[in-house]
């Protein structure tokens, strides 16, 4: 009977031990919601001992993982964009909605790291996406321009449009990943 009571008693410090580390680890590392420029992240950030940590993928660059060395590499190129209509007149916000044919023109400097692509895109204010262009792309050092062939968009409603500038690693067979966006505002 003394070596049940033993084993009971083990058992129970061991629980009591565990559960108490679980209830440690938990209030030391806290899953939060993360917003980045008004929107949320899907996966959210972290804090861990006061620090807060957010996964590198969502900060809207390029990311390149080694897998022998286990490093991270985390670029972000500088995108400068422009939008163009009619006879080279600038514009950010329309006064109204409809048609309008335009161009955009991007000023990339500072890439670190090889690309194979890049792609200009727009979202509309309910979420719906289109591609303005694709466009492979080869030893394009660290600056490059990019210029969209001319393009009609219907600006269907009032609100905020984004045009997305997207780069396709030339390694590691990953998608298009945004390094830069810009707003165009419909106005009514």
């Amino acid at each position: 009977m003394n070596l049940k009571w033993r084993r009971v008693m083990v058992l129970v410090l061991a629980f009591s031990l565990t559960g108490g580390s679980m209830l440690f680890a938990d209030s030391a590392t806290q899953k939060v919601k993360l917003y980045m420029d008004g929107r949320e992240v899907e996966d959210g950030g972290y804090v861990i001992d006061g620090k807060t940590y957010v996964p590198v993928r969502e900060l809207e660059g390029l990311v390149e993982y080694d897998e022998a060395t286990k490093k991270v590499n985390y670029y972000k190129p500088n995108v400068h964009i422009f939008l163009f209509k009619g006879k080279g007149e600038v514009f950010s916000d329309i006064e109204k909605a409809g048609k309008l044919k335009f161009s955009v023109f991007s000023q990339i400097d500072n890439l670190r790291t090889e690309i194979s692509a890049v792609r200009v895109a727009i979202t509309a204010p309910d979420g719906t996406s289109k591609t303005i262009q694709t466009k492979d792309v080869k030893d394009t050092g660290s600056n490059f321009y990019f210029v969209t062939d001319d393009y009609t968009y219907d600006f269907k409603t009032a609100g905020k449009y984004t045009l997305g500038f997207y780069m396709k690693p030339a390694t590691g067979g990953s998608d298009f990943v945004l390094v830069s966006e810009k707003s165009i505002n419909v106005l009514k």
